[in-house]
């Protein structure tokens, strides 16, 4: 109903805009179509979520990589990054530092600060990837 309406108050308001000679119905489809593409973006952010009252019913199910380490085992991996990566990564993501702001500190550019996070998190995910490697190879053999 909300979408018929706007279209209607769009098409009263902007009947000037009609050029006579072409097809007022093509022109009034238009404006409709376009009323509810216009509805769609304004409303969009709600189709994705939820409601709160809905979340205590929702479960996880799938346990996630990060959720099977350690806290310490995410703390060594951090720090066997080279320091000028850590340094980046420690400022951007656990500190939550823009990049602007970290060039800043670090007299660096934006670029650098942002190509550093890239390499740190890369080389933090092999770390880790490698490190759940042995831990299996371990439980498998021990």
């Amino acid at each position: 109903m909300e979408i018929l309406n706007d279209g209607f108050v769009k098409i009263f308001t902007r009947l000037h805009k009609y050029t006579k000679g072409l097809s007022f119905k093509g022109w009034l489809r238009r404006v409709m179509i376009n009323s509810a593409i216009d509805y769609y973006r304004r409303n969009e952010k709600h189709y994705n979520s939820l409601d709160i009252s809905h979340a205590q019913y929702q479960s996880s199910s799938k346990e996630s990589a990060l959720d099977q380490l350690s806290e310490q085992e995410i703390i060594d991996a951090i720090q066997r990054l080279p320091p000028s990566y850590r340094m980046v990564f420690n400022l951007y993501v656990i500190e939550g530092f823009k990049h602007e702001e970290i060039a800043n500190q670090l007299n660096i550019s934006i670029g650098t600060s942002k190509s550093n996070l890239a390499v740190a998190r890369n080389k933090l995910q092999k770390i880790l990837i490698g490190e759940r490697g042995e831990n299996i190879k371990h439980e498998r053999n021990g």
